[in-house]
């Protein structure tokens, strides 16, 4: 296949790179909010940031099954996925964060909420009948304690500790859209059921009828509710950082949905060059793990095990930066939807809605590799390559996703920047035959076009 020598080449090629500048940005991304030092944080600063982009594939049908000649959700522009290219305000969030000062300068609080078009705010796109439509959504809330010398504690609403992808600041982000790996199995979607009884009745609840499943809340966004201890220690030009997190593993803006808590446990390691805040220069290395149960109470009900767990490093100096990550799942994957059909589509045969789905108890595993090099100080070219497996406990039902990337940034300034991105997609099953109906749908995945703008205030 023509593309997936060019995805071969450019995997090559970052692979070269990374062994050349050691291994994206090494920040320290558990101390950049509420740590301040005693009276250096102001009582309370307004900041925030905007995302209007631009994402267009070409449409392409679904090629083979039930759904055949219907509209394919991964050539569909998320979060509404009711069209192949639109303009859209990604995100648009604004917060303010602070201490007490001048009653106890050791306690700092963040606060942060989403008014873009995206999975917090849209949780179902056009299928959802749950959770909230097009409503502004709380991301962030907590409060950090900073008394105690080697344990800091976190309090509230904030991303728990984990991959890179997901625990870095999204507006340091150097691509428009996350990596398969990071997007499949980090970001989750939560459901009240495992979509195995969805058939088509006339009149239902969304689409042409049926229960399409639809996420019952907003996607979790590498965040959780509950209590964080962390520390960052320094010993000569290394800093080496812990955190242990303990939380209801039931997304944003709500409580648990049952008596089960998610534990999260992270390290790093970091060779300090030089600089401060999140483009800071050094080599990092970090490992971590997660672990919990979801509980579904509609089709499929019951507790399933959901874990977690992977490690990477991350490399900024000079004009080049670069990061590789290793994700491998356990338990509940989120599994897209029946025939990888647009969710609410009704089927030729027998009436059956296209769906979404999770696999209970399944095994997944996935990598990444980035490079990027800034010539300029107004230009940066990227180049970055995914792979991700999926269902890999039976060989017949494993899917497997490639992305290779090739991105460009101008900065107009400081706090603002234009990224364009253009995504080579591939997808197969790679223990059936490329006659398969699995094959001929995955053949119909479009490569992808992004645009966007940051600007931050």
């Amino acid at each position: 296949m023509q593309f997936q020598i060019k995805k071969t080449a450019l995997a090559a090629a970052c692979v070269t790179a990374l062994g050349g500048v050691t291994t994206a940005q090494a920040s320290n991304w558990l101390m950049l909010q509420g740590t301040e030092p005693a009276g250096a944080a102001p009582r309370a600063k307004l900041w925030g940031f905007i995302q209007p982009e631009y994402q267009q594939t070409d449409g392409t049908k679904l090629q083979a099954g039930p759904w055949k000649g219907k509209d394919a959700q991964f050539n569909m522009i998320r979060p509404n996925l009711d069209t192949n290219e639109t303009f859209q305000i990604r995100r648009a969030r604004i917060g303010v964060r602070g201490t007490g000062f001048p009653l106890d300068s050791n306690i700092n609080y963040f606060f942060l909420a989403e008014f873009g078009n995206n999975g917090i705010t849209q949780p179902g796109g056009n299928s959802s009948s749950a959770g909230g439509t097009g409503s502004a959504k709380l991301t962030d809330a907590s409060v950090t304690f900073n008394h105690i010398k080697g344990a800091r504690f976190r309090i509230g609403q904030f991303k728990y500790p984990g991959a890179e992808e997901g625990l870095q600041a999204i507006h340091t982000f150097d691509y428009i859209n996350f990596t398969n790996v990071t997007d499949r199995l980090l970001l989750e979607r939560f459901f009240d059921g495992d979509g195995s009884d969805t058939f088509f009745t006339p009149g239902g609840n969304s689409g042409p009828g049926g229960d399409v499943n639809a996420p019952n809340g907003s996607v979790g966004a590498f965040r959780d509710v509950g209590i964080q201890m962390f520390e960052t220690f320094k010993m000569g030009k290394w800093e080496h950082s812990y955190a242990l997190m303990y939380g209801n593993g039931n997304g944003i803006a709500r409580g648990d949905n049952d008596d089960n808590k998610d534990t999260y446990a992270y390290w790093a390691s970091e060779r300090v060059y030089g600089g401060r805040g999140p483009r800071r220069q050094g080599w990092k290395l970090l490992a971590w793990w997660q672990d919990g149960k979801r509980t579904l109470t509609t089709a499929g009900a019951g507790e399933y095990d959901r874990t977690r767990y992977g490690f990477g490093s991350t490399f900024r100096k000079g004009k080049f930066r670069a990061a590789a990550e290793y994700i491998k799942a356990d338990g509940m994957i989120f599994a897209g939807t029946d025939g990888a059909a647009r969710a609410g589509s009704a089927s030729a045969g027998p009436g059956v809605t296209s769906s979404f789905n999770v696999a209970t108890d399944e095994e997944a595993d996935g990598w990444y590799v980035d490079f990027g090099y800034r010539w300029h100080p107004k230009w940066e070219v990227d180049v970055r390559y995914d792979i991700t497996n999926f269902n890999t406990k039976v060989s017949a039902n494993e899917r497997q996703f490639e992305t290779a990337t090739l991105g460009l940034q101008y900065f107009f300034n400081k706090k603002t920047r234009l990224i364009v991105n253009y995504e080579f997609r591939d997808a197969e099953a790679p223990n059936l035959p490329s006659s398969a109906n699995p094959n001929k749908i995955l053949d119909g995945i479009d490569d992808r076009i992004s645009l966007q703008v940051l600007a931050i205030f």
